[in-house]
């Protein structure tokens, strides 16, 4: 019988459940090689290299700590003891097995880390985009004349939009490719963030924003599942988690460059009135680097050869594999090391395969259509699949644990520095001065006015030149024969005063300003009226070092949380991390001081960063390849409509009460923290 392996010939038979790429003649069992050198072999790289690794004393070995390779061939051993021993593994098990031997002998090297920097990048720009809004909004809402509504709808849809991003970028990911949709989205994020730079008007920024955010949406699922399919069962933990740094440091970038960009007002240039290029638009521009960065680097990188498995594509799943080997052990200074795998075994997919439509059949938009269709009802299909019997308690308690951390952590991060803004407004506040039934006659104004309320005054052939008013009031107070030249004003208004015989001349002080005044005899020439005149602080330099030391407080939770994941295990690392979290809350009834709400919220991001690593890993190791990504949209989708419900709901206490803010944290945290406890510890799991 002729072999079917023969002539390194990909080889399904129609009645094999199987797919092997085969090179060599070797197909008992897996069709695998060891990948060491015999003992001549051996002999000869000594004669020519001068230096042997494997004859030198392992340090461990007078302890009686058993060599790494040899806890990895013991473990080998084991997973193929248990094949042997007739025990019922099936194909997607088989191909899990099989996939982890050879990612232990492609090592860990020269490409992951390359592939780190690149994912890396992608998420830095996820990052990034969280803070863009915030950041830009004190200039923005100038130059766009934004109400409170407008902002407030604003940040809200950004985030919706990356919550719509991460669901359906996670699901496709899962069936067109992790690297293909990860492009497309990583394209779709830098050219609307780009155009939103430029957008004029309210409705075309807040477009381009929503765009951008769908596109960023998708990174977060994408990255994680794509990184972990080139690692190894004992890396996997430690170098996801060191992924997660990326974020943090996304947080830092954008308030280091924001700090040092947008407050320079002057940076930028205007045509006319009807296009204005400021320095919150330079920082936009420059927000989409990271993003522009990634989107270069992926075009070197390959697609995930675990997905490839999943969709039958052995020949291309083999050859990346080989380069991952190659480009390890050649950076290694060990280019002999030669890729010894024969044969790759993979379940057939075929209810999976696109309808192809013949190009016969119907026009070119119609089989697009019928293409589209159809990847929607796989898509749909899939996530529906997240609820069947083997899957359904996983995706409850990651669902429950997504949620509890998301609306706790986004809902105290926006809470924070809008706490520190409501007590510097008190302490602003508390230093009103009052001024009672003043009357001055024949003077001339020609300093600022600030923080000021006039009760009952009388102002006679006064005269107020270039001059700024900020947070002045005037009440019940009589203005007659007064001039009102080149002002500018921020939160000044009149209020139930009589003007007479007075003449306003390139001011901001319109109509809107007067609140049931009295005119008589009183001429207003070239008013000014815009929002872009306010003359309020554009950029309080506390929003950027806010952010900035609580992106920072994270640098240490990441450290500890990455260097103990594989020692102390993700369930405690989750569990503990959100309970500790829940205490640190509870610390803010004991002072309510700017600096100590700085100081809470730099110890609960350090603290809670480390259970957003713990979740972000478990969420890769539970759900199989073939669902991994689609799991993973969804539970960040959740989390961003978490994030939105914890902002608005968080922020409408500021100045109200701090109880129920606290007590509303300090209930999620615990409950998604006992939740956490209940996973199963997925240390020692293969990747499904």
């Amino acid at each position: 019988m002729a072999d079917p392996y023969q002539n390194n010939v990909y080889h399904q038979g129609g009645g094999d459940s199987y797919g092997s790429y085969v090179e060599g003649g070797g197909h008992d069992g897996y069709g695998y090689q060891a990948d060491y050198p015999t003992q001549e072999e051996d002999a000869a790289s000594d004669a020519t290299e001068g230096h042997d690794e494997e004859d030198q004393m392992y340090e461990g070995e007078y302890q009686g700590i058993p060599h790494p390779d040899e806890v990895k061939a013991a473990q080998r051993a084991a997973r193929a003891k248990t094949r042997a021993a007739g025990s019922e593994v099936s194909e997607l098990e088989e191909l899990s097995e099989q996939y982890e031997d050879i990612m232990e002998d492609c090592g860990h090297g020269k490409f992951q880390w390359t592939l780190f920097v690149v994912l890396g990048l992608a998420l830095m720009a996820d990052g990034v985009e969280c803070f863009v809004v915030a950041f830009v909004l004190p200039s923005a809402e100038k130059d766009l004349c934004l109400s409170n509504a407008e902002k407030g709808m604003l940040g809200l849809t950004v985030f919706l939009s990356m919550m719509v991003g991460a669901f359906l970028w996670g699901g496709l990911a899962d069936k067109v490719g992790r690297r293909r949709c990860l492009i497309v989205a990583l394209a779709i994020n830098c050219v609307f963030a780009f155009l939103s730079s430029f957008a004029q008007g309210y409705g075309f920024f807040l477009f381009f924003r929503v765009l951008s955010g769908v596109g960023i949406g998708g990174t977060v699922p994408i990255v994680y599942s794509y990184f972990s399919e080139f690692l190894q069962m004992d890396k996997r933990g430690e170098h996801l988690s060191w992924l997660c740094m990326f974020w943090m440091i996304g947080g830092i970038y954008a308030s280091f460059t924001a700090w040092g960009i947008i407050p320079r007002y002057g940076w930028g240039f205007s045509m006319g009135t009807e296009f204005q290029f400021h320095s919150w638009r330079v920082f936009v521009l420059v927000a989409a680097l990271p993003a522009i960065s990634s989107l270069v680097g992926l075009t070197f990188m390959p697609e995930s050869p675990r997905f490839l498995l999943e969709s039958a594509k052995h020949d291309e799943a083999w050859m990346i594999l080989k380069q991952v080997h190659d480009t390890n052990w050649r950076a290694k200074g060990q280019p002999e090391k030669v890729f010894t795998v024969t044969h790759i075994k993979a379940p057939k997919t075929a209810e999976d395969e696109f309808i192809e439509i013949q190009s016969a059949t119907g026009t070119a938009l119609q089989r697009w259509a019928v293409r589209s269709l159809t990847l929607c009802k796989l898509v749909l299909k899939n996530v529906a699949s997240l609820l069947s019997a083997e899957l359904r308690f996983a995706t409850l308690f990651m669902a429950i644990i997504w949620f509890c951390m998301a609306f706790s952590y986004y809902g105290l991060s926006v809470w924070f520095p809008d706490m520190i803004k409501h007590l510097q407004h008190e302490e602003y506040e508390s230093k009103v001065k009052v001024f009672h039934r003043e009357r001055v006659e024949n003077f001339h104004f020609n300093f600022s006015l600030e923080n000021q309320i006039h009760r009952e005054g009388e102002y006679i052939n006064d005269s107020f030149i270039k001059i700024e008013m900020k947070s002045v009031k005037f009440e019940s107070s009589l203005f007659e024969g007064c001039r009102f030249e080149d002002i500018r004003s921020t939160d000044t208004v009149f209020e139930n005063c009589t003007i007479r015989f007075s003449r306003f001349s390139d001011t901001d002080l319109w109509e809107e300003k007067f609140i049931d005044c009295k005119m008589e005899n009183t001429t207003f020439e070239h008013n000014k009226q815009g929002c872009h005149l306010d003359t309020g602080e554009e950029n309080d330099v506390l929003i950027y070092l806010v952010s900035f030391l609580g992106s920072l407080a994270v640098l240490p939770g990441n450290i500890i949380s990455a260097l103990f994941m594989e020692k102390i295990g993700r369930v405690k690392i989750i569990g503990g991390s959100m309970l500790i979290s829940a205490g640190c809350t509870f610390l803010l009834f004991l002072s309510f001081s700017q600096s100590a709400i700085i100081a809470l919220q730099c110890l609960f991001c350090g603290v809670s960063v480390a259970a957003w690593n713990g979740i972000q890993v478990v969420t890769v190791e539970l759900f199989p390849t073939s669902k991994r990504a689609t799991a993973f949209g969804v539970l960040n989708a959740l989390c961003k409509l978490a994030a939105v419900l914890g902002s608005s709901i968080f922020t409408s206490f500021v100045g109200i009460t701090k109880v129920i803010p606290i007590l509303l944290s300090f209930t999620a945290l615990v409950c998604g923290g006992l939740v956490a406890l209940k996973l199963p510890d997925t240390r020692d799991k293969i990747l499904q």
